[in-house]
This record gives C-alpha cells, sequence and structure tokens, in this order.
C-alpha cells in the first residue's frame, strides 16, 4: 500500500505544477524510483502515457479558465504554451474544439478529473514469481538511447530489434553468451533520464570486440515467467505493475528492467520479465 501512497503523492505533486514544469526526477524521488520507472508504472496504472495525461489535466484547467472569462494568449501562457497555436492544437486534441468556442459556450469542454490509485485485489489468476539475488553481472549486445518520455520508444525499440535481426547481428550476439541469465536479454536503463539505453544483449565475459556493454548493478529481482508474444509480454507486465507490486511488500529497485528471452525468437518464446526490487520502507 505505501507504493500506492507514493504514486498518489506524485499525482499531488502534478496537480501543484500543472501551471509550471512537471520535472519527471522529482516524480520517480516521490515515489522512490526514476524518472523512466515511473513513467513506466504510470502509464501501466492510469493505461495512459504520462504525456498525455498532463496535457488532458491542463486542457481542463485551461476550459475552465477560459469559462470563467480568461483571454486565449493568457490561459495558453498560464499552461506552459508561448505559442498560439501550438495551444491551441493541444486544446483542440482534448476537447474536439478551439478555445474560442469554448469560451464563448459555442461548444462543450471535457473533464479530466485527477487520477487516484487505489488497489483492486483482482485474485483470479495466479503469478508465478521467484526472488532472485544476483552480485553485478556483465552484458553485452547492441543499444539505442531511451527517450525520456518513454511512450516515444514504443516505435524505436521494436525498430532495433528488426534491425539486428535483418543485419544477422543476432546470432553473432547469441554467439557470445556465456553467463547468466541465459538467453537474450532486453535490458532497459531508464533510472537516468538523460542518458537512458536500451541494449539488445547477452550476459557475457568474453570480449567486448564492437559491443556495447553495460554492468547489471548488484540488485535484487523478482522474476516472473510467461510465454507467447510481444502482447502476452507486455500483459503480464501491466499485472505485475497493477497486480503484484502494489500488494508484495516491494518496491521499485534501483537497477534495469530485464526481459529474458529463452529462444532467438523473441516474437512467440518462452520469457521472463525480470523487475528490480527492494523491500519497502
Amino acid at each position: 500500500m505505501e507504493w500506492i501512497e507514493q504514486m498518489n503523492r506524485g499525482i499531488c505533486y502534478i496537480e501543484q505544477n500543472l501551471t509550471g514544469r512537471v520535472d519527471p526526477a522529482r516524480l520517480g524521488q516521490i515515489c522512490g524510483c526514476s524518472a523512466g520507472q515511473f513513467q513506466r508504472m504510470f502509464s501501466y496504472l492510469a493505461e495512459v502515457p504520462l504525456s498525455v495525461y498532463l496535457r488532458r489535466r491542463r486542457m481542463s484547467r485551461a476550459a475552465a479558465d477560459l469559462q470563467a472569462g480568461g483571454k486565449v494568449i493568457e490561459v495558453a501562457a498560464r499552461y506552459g504554451y508561448d505559442s498560439p497555436t501550438a495551444f491551441h492544437r493541444a486544446f483542440r486534441s482534448v476537447h474536439g474544439a478551439a478555445p474560442s468556442a469554448v469560451r464563448d459556450g459555442r461548444a462543450p469542454a471535457c473533464s479530466y478529473p485527477p487520477i487516484l490509485f487505489h488497489l483492486t485485489v483482482q485474485g483470479v489468476c495466479e503469478m508465478n514469481y521467484r526472488i532472485v539475488t544476483r552480485d553485478a553481472f556483465r552484458v553485452a549486445g547492441v543499444g539505442a538511447p531511451i527517450h525520456p518520455e518513454m511512450e516515444k520508444n514504443f516505435a524505436a525499440v521494436p525498430a532495433l530489434w528488426h534491425s539486428t535481426v535483418e543485419s544477422g547481428t543476432l546470432a553473432r550476439l547469441l554467439a557470445q553468451a556465456n553467463g547468466e541469465p541465459q538467453g537474450l536479454l532486453g535490458v532497459c536503463d531508464c533510472r537516468d533520464p538523460e542518458a537512458g539505453r536500451y541494449l539488445i544483449a547477452v550476459a557475457t565475459d568474453a570480449p567486448a570486440d564492437d559491443w556495447e556493454t553495460m554492468t547489471i548493478p548488484p540488485a535484487c529481482w523478482a522474476v516472473f515467467p510467461g510465454a507467447g508474444t510481444s502482447r502476452d509480454l507486455q500483459a503480464l507486465e501491466r499485472r505485475i505493475f497493477t497486480e503484484w507490486l502494489p500488494a508484495s511488500g516491494y518496491v521499485y529497485g534501483d537497477a534495469p528492467d530485464i526481459e529474458v528471452y529463452k529462444t532467438p525468437n523473441p516474437a512467440d518464446t518462452a520469457f521472463e520479465v525480470w523487475v528490480p526490487v527492494k523491500k519497502a520502507p
């Protein structure tokens, strides 16, 4: 429950800063995790990316300000828009109408109230997991930067997988694997929002050659098995963050997230999701 309370404190911080800058790093501090980890958890719990939620909340408040007699240019500036065109675009994306039309009563506005997270006990399907404590280990592979807005990675990461397979790099990479966890790894290190990396990698102590390397720090991991396609993996991850983590007595730990694919075909395979955790304070 402490973890849910931390997420709600993050929502309070957002509400207090809708007319200013919402700092992702500060959100992570409030919730005891990194900025990227907060955005990932938020998207699973709220079923909408953080950037979309922020736009909806700001435009909901902007509509109320306009209906109270505010001028469009003043309201735009209040919510961080230097350009009236950009404000008009954002406003229309939420309300389906121009700011002036909502201000003058010629069009209705949409209201998106603040989110409140709470624990819902599902209990329909069991979740198998094990707790694993590991010393530091090294991975090597091919990588790409992670954008601070997590949803912008939804196209970049699949593109990296596609190019790695098409170029024959995947087979060369797998030949380097000689450590644990065994299999092909998808390593998402979003602890630093300005320098996040995603690696398609293997655990190895072999010479790096032209591979990018990363040292995974010592950590405790909750490891969840699964099978199927990327949709099945995403469904499992959502259950981890919405069902298991809030009631587990753990919070997010200070290490990358890892997906472990047991065969070279991550489109349809047995897999494991490794989530770094630590005991809740």
